[in-house]
Parts: C-alpha cells; sequence; structure tokens
C-alpha cells in the first residue's frame, strides 16, 4: 500500500495529464492527494476519467491558484470527513484497518501562514486515533530543510509548536533532499523541503 501526495503546479495541459497518468501507472499508490491543480472541479473531473481505477473528490481552485484534488483505487472505502480550499481530510479503511489521511496545502503567503497553523490544530484537536496528514506545508521545520537565503527563526518554530500540538512526526523518506526549487540560477537559488508527509504514534503502530 503506497500514498502520494503530488504539488503539481498545474493540470491544465496535456503534458501535465500525461506525467500524473504515467506516475499513477508507475507507483500505483492506494490514495493520491494533488494540490495547486489550478483547475475548477468539473474541469479536474474530466482529468480524472483517465484514470478509471480511481475514485475521487475535488476542490476548486481560487482563479488561478489552488485547486485540490483526493483520489483513491475502487478497493479503498474512503469516507469524507471535511474540506476547504487548503485540505482535504477522510476515514480510509483498506485491508480491514481504518484510519485517518489529511491532504494539506498550506497558505503560500507568509501574511497568512498562521491560518495554516490555525487549521491544522483544528483538524488535530481531540482526535487520537491513527492519523496520517500528508502535502505542501510551505514552511520548513529546521534551517537544514533549506539551501540558500535564510528563514526566520520564528516561522520554523511556528511550524514545529503545530507540529507537536497534534502529536505528530515526519514520516521518513528517500531522494532529493528538498521539493522545491525557485529555479534561479547561482546566488539566488533557493531550495526547500516544503512537502512531507507526518503521522502520529498511532498510525506509525
Amino acid at each position: 500500500m503506497s500514498l502520494l501526495s503530488l504539488n503539481c503546479r498545474g493540470l491544465g495541459n496535456p503534458d501535465a495529464v500525461g506525467g500524473l497518468r504515467n506516475l499513477l501507472r508507475r507507483d500505483a499508490p492506494a490514495i493520491a492527494f494533488l494540490c495547486e491543480t489550478k483547475l475548477s472541479s468539473m474541469e479536474f473531473r474530466r482529468v480524472r476519467a483517465c484514470f478509471n481505477d480511481y475514485d475521487g473528490v475535488e476542490v476548486d481552485s481560487v482563479g488561478q491558484s489552488g485547486g485540490l484534488a483526493f483520489m483513491w483505487k475502487n478497493n479503498v472505502i474512503c469516507n469524507f470527513r471535511s474540506s476547504s480550499v487548503h485540505h482535504i481530510d477522510f476515514d480510509v479503511t483498506l485491508d480491514n484497518k481504518t484510519w485517518r489521511v489529511t491532504g494539506f496545502y498550506g497558505w503560500p503567503a507568509l501574511s497568512d501562514r498562521h491560518l495554516s497553523w490555525e487549521l491544522l490544530r483544528i483538524l488535530g484537536k481531540n482526535y487520537d486515533g491513527p492519523w496520517v496528514c500528508m502535502g505542501d506545508f510551505n514552511e520548513i521545520l529546521y534551517a537544514t530543510e533549506m539551501l540558500g537565503g535564510e528563514r526566520a527563526q520564528w516561522q520554523m518554530n511556528n511550524f514545529r509548536d503545530v507540529v507537536d500540538d497534534c502529536g505528530l512526526r515526519d514520516v521518513s523518506f528517500e531522494g532529493l533532499a528538498y521539493t522545491y526549487d525557485n529555479g534561479q540560477a547561482g546566488l539566488a537559488n533557493r531550495q526547500f523541503r516544503l512537502d512531507r508527509a507526518m503521522a502520529n504514534e498511532a498510525w506509525f503502530d
């Protein structure tokens, strides 16, 4: 069983849809969370029609930004909990085990970042069942998760505080250390680990 979380940076052209199709065929995740589809729900349903073995729900983009989708294979039972333009939350039953999965998309603007942590605290409040939360949090936990530039300590502290409050810890990963690159050359280049999966102890157990 595998889960996929992907920042699509737009699914409005055939090449992007083809790349997603290849990824789903290669890894065959039981569950896939997509953020920044930059599509309306109706537009994404047309994309999802390409993937016959997946069901799903969508959240509209806001203009040309945002847009979320949550897809699951036909052998997975998913019960909807809640959604917004920044998250989709489900209870999942697979192989006779039930747990919770939240796809999360943090506010991109620094001035709104506190709203991300308020939402995460609301989602985690009074919940002690198995829970995994994955997505693009638009923030890093430690200075070692960036290359180039500087990050204010209070920004990282605020993220760490909410992670602790929710009883979450990182799911280990392999591959590239950074998930975002600003695409600029030389000293202007900035790279960050903005995307991750975190889970509570009950989920690890």
